[in-house]
């Protein structure tokens, strides 16, 4: 459906710019854009010479309602987490102030068309191509035209309305949007505040000198109550508790007991949160704008799966992910088809030459001991034994490796299939212990969900009578390897964001497990970004 989205929107744009035609400038005004829009942008071009280039965003000399609408928009970028310096914010002051005479007229004009454009998209669709960072994620299905846009915006009686129409339209975004605020006002109190003094060990009961600047901390970041009452330095009572929930919010252990990794999160400055929330809300950019209908969100870092029916009821439950070293999960999207339950594990080609055959080389009564068989090129079992000749097919992948049906098969009782050229779905496991630790990247890449029987309930709602009884009962059936086909479209994401915000305004912060965050900075950094910058405003 998004893949027709957006082969509609391209070809829509493209019939478009195919159909602009240019008009003559008839105007000295008119002749002096022309001139700054030659050699600009396709979109740029295409906004002017339908009208002959006349100027948009003044009358009679003066600034209209909707340039300085807009110009108060680009003025406060930062709101949106975007760098309002991108949009010329700090020169339109200057500029509106000397508007006198047709050069000053066009170059304003062309100015604020550029500025606008950019900002427009990037508040759509994000500064990054999430292809630039290997997320395989199609931020194109976001694109709008935009010289019909900037069209609309010269006559819009709101531009800030307008402008919000074409973000995300997300929830998550929302609260992201919210949390930067409170976070800017944070950074903001915290901005001359020093380090805390950091200790081996506190537990309650110890007495700590840093009790009050602690306290201090944990209030302005709502661990704590504002009137909660803290004295003298010995560490006990309701600030435990607030220890406790900013662990929590931190994924760390909710203990209590502030040791080095708690410190350590105690002491990352506010600023650096604030570039979090950033970097999550510019990735929420890179998802289609709304979604219709059902869809599955992963979230990586915080190891948290969502379901969701878009009437505001959610299933969520957490999850096991790809390890950090070597087996990462990738971030990508797509549709979920079937539910299998008792499935087969086709054991992929890198995992059976480099884990299965070098054990199976060392132990020939490997593959029978864990309930694993051998299939050939067209599919029929080849049994369990082992010899020379299966050996090398092992290693070539001439011959299959797959492990049968079972309370212990590696994707456990139920697999949820959506076809992707990562060959990573999500799947039960048998390891139901690992779902209580707070880091859980423990997987070769695919998504280990807590609870599928009720994410299979969630996903085949309304279909025929698959409750949770006949679920149940089909798991432990003796009928194997049974496809159920989905028959309302669920989408399915793949996402990463090291901050997430609560409906009732809670903020949580998740370990870069997988280094993204490192690497999207690398891309935004200034350098970078005024490239990209220059580049968009030729």
């Amino acid at each position: 459906m998004k893949r027709l989205f957006l082969a509609l929107t391209l070809v829509a744009t493209a019939a478009m710019q195919a159909q602009t035609i240019e008009v003559l400038p008839a105007t000295p005004a008119a002749q002096l854009v022309r001139s700054l829009t030659d050699g600009s942008t396709a979109d740029i071009r295409n906004l002017y010479a339908p009208s002959g280039y006349q100027l948009v965003w003044t009358r009679n000399g003066q600034p209209t309602p909707q340039a300085l609408a807009v110009v108060a928009q680009l003025e406060g970028a930062a709101v949106k987490g975007l760098v309002a310096a991108d949009y010329d914010a700090g020169q339109w002051s200057t500029r509106l102030s000397t508007l006198r005479g047709d050069a000053a007229l066009a170059r304003f004009d062309v100015a604020l068309t550029t500025s606008v454009m950019r900002y427009a998209s990037h508040l759509r669709s994000g500064r990054v191509n999430p292809r630039e960072v290997r997320f395989e994620l199609t931020a194109d299905a976001n694109q709008i035209y935009l010289p019909a846009f900037v069209q609309q915006m010269t006559a819009s009686a709101d531009a800030a309305v307008l402008l919000a129409s074409i973000e995300p339209q997300h929830d998550d975004y929302r609260r992201l949007l919210a949390a930067l605020a409170k976070y800017r006002r944070i950074a903001a109190e915290a901005k001359n505040e020093t380090a805390l003094p950091v200790i081996p060990k506190l537990a309650a009961g110890q007495t700590y000198e840093g009790l009050p600047q602690l306290a201090a901390l944990l209030r302005r970041n709502g661990d704590l109550a504002a009137d909660a009452v803290v004295e003298g330095n010995v560490y006990q009572g309701t600030i435990v508790a607030a220890v406790k929930s900013f662990q929590s919010r931190h994924g760390l252990d909710s203990d209590g007991v502030i040791g080095r990794t708690t410190f350590a999160q105690l002491n990352v400055p506010a600023a650096q949160r604030v570039q979090q929330i950033e970097w999550a809300i510019e990735r929420w950019r890179w998802i289609p704008a709304q979604l219709d209908g059902p869809a599955v969100i992963v979230n990586i870092p915080e190891f948290r799966l969502r379901a969701r029916d878009g009437n505001g009821e959610e299933l969520t439950m957490r999850v096991v992910v790809g390890k950090a070293a070597g087996h990462r999960t990738p971030v990508f999207d797509g549709n979920i088809k079937h539910v299998v339950f008792r499935p087969y594990w086709g054991v992929p080609p890198s995992i059976q030459r480099n884990e299965i055959a070098p054990k199976v080389a060392k132990d020939p009564g490997y593959l029978a001991r864990n309930n694993y068989e051998l299939v050939s090129a067209s599919g029929k079992s080849l049994g369990s034994s082992v010899d020379a000749d299966t050996l090398r097919g092992i290693r070539s992948g001439a011959i299959q490796v797959r492990q049968k049906p079972g309370t212990a098969n590696a994707l456990g009782l139920v697999k949820f299939l959506f076809p992707n050229d990562n060959n990573v779905y999500l799947h039960s496991t048998p390891q139901q212990a690992l779902f209580a630790r707070t880091r859980r990247d423990f997987s070769h890449g695919c998504i280990r969900v807590e609870d599928p029987v009720a994410l299979a309930e969630w996903a085949l709602r309304g279909q025929s009578d698959w409750k949770k009884e006949k679920i149940e009962s089909t798991i432990h059936g003796k009928r194997d390897d049974v496809y159920v086909k989905i028959e309302r479209p669920i989408a399915v994401m793949i996402l990463y964001a090291t901050a997430v915000a609560d409906a009732d305004g809670t903020v949580h912060f998740h370990e870069d497990i997988y280094g993204h965050d490192v690497q999207l900075a690398k891309v935004l950094a200034p350098q970078t970004r005024g490239a990209a910058v220059m580049l968009a405003a030729k």
